[in-house]
């Protein structure tokens, strides 16, 4: 059994003769800054949430109070249910979570301020090129090839913590396939994609891309794309415009970091090949005229 208890509900739970457990759901440096007076911390974001629990409270029938940070949070919601599915038939949810209780009026237990959130420097940032990577994916109608393109250099631009410009430089002599690796095949791939049907790289051996700006999505929760970017593609000896989302972040040490997936029209610049755009009955010879790439940025 799960149910909802409520804040006058837990008050007077707690200061009876046989009070509940009481379990933070939280982080457990949020639980350090600040918790419930005797509740204890068992994280419900970690896999091993249900094991820790069941290894210091094996007893299935006493009642337990989960709470988390506010009742917009789910964390208490998801925790009550993990407990019910396991077994225990007494569970509690205190939707209101530590906000509610301290809106209340409630004591609080105070400890380690949490750190401020981490934050980058104005100025240009070198792009860490063992960390990042470019990714693209292939296809036609029944087969896929899947491989990573290297880099060679880049940098992004910084003013007031919101990115305002940068360059990568991409190197298309590096290039791999994953799923062919180890076969014959893979050199005859990398070759053709290297040759003039694809990307010329003897007479075009880097692509450059160039952020002009980004506009900050409004409202964008974390883990979802949180920047519109703005970029011109150099490719083939071509210039064009090119838009894609990204998510991005500070990383504890101070890093900027950016992931993007998206694909990208390769007709635009002249890699025409296979293209049933410009090609009449190609056959089994057809390419699918998007590229897609998985993109990841982090700065030294």
């Amino acid at each position: 059994m799960k149910a909802l208890i409520h804040t006058a509900e837990l008050r007077k739970q707690l200061q009876s003769t046989d009070p509940p457990i009481v379990i933070d759901v939280r982080l457990e440096d949020d639980f350090k800054a600040a918790h419930i007076p005797g509740a204890i911390n068992n994280c419900v974001s970690e896999v091993a949430f249900v094991e820790r629990l069941a290894k210091s409270e094996p007893e299935r029938t006493r009642p337990i109070v989960v709470y988390g940070a506010n009742s917009e949070s789910y964390e208490a919601r998801v925790a009550a249910e993990k407990l019910s599915r396991t077994g225990y038939n007494n569970v509690y949810e205190y939707r209101d979570g530590l906000a509610g209780w301290q809106a209340a009026g409630d004591p609080v237990a105070l400890g380690e301020p949490l750190p401020a959130e981490p934050t980058i420097s104005d100025g240009v940032h070198p792009i860490d090129l063992s960390e990042s990577s470019i990714e693209w994916s292939g296809r036609n109608l029944l087969k896929k090839h899947h491989g990573r393109t290297g880099l060679r250099f880049g940098q992004l631009e910084f003013a007031h913590g919101e990115l305002t410009g940068g360059r990568v430089v991409i190197d298309l002599k590096n290039i791999v396939c994953f799923d062919l690796h180890g076969t014959e095949w893979h050199d005859v791939l990398i070759n053709h994609l290297q040759s003039d049907d694809f990307f010329d790289v003897e007479r075009f051996p880097e692509a450059l891309v160039v952020i002009n700006g980004a506009r900050r999505i409004a409202d964008a929760s974390l883990g979802r794309p949180n920047l519109d970017i703005n970029a011109d593609v150099t490719l083939k000896g071509v210039s064009a415009p090119l838009k894609f989302l990204a998510t991005s972040g500070v990383t504890p040490d101070g890093k900027a970091a950016a992931q993007a997936v998206f694909s990208f029209d390769r007709t635009r610049w002249k890699v025409l090949y296979g293209s049933g755009r410009f090609f009449h009955r190609l056959g089994m010879n057809l390419v699918n005229d998007l590229i897609q790439l998985e993109i990841k940025i982090v700065t030294q």
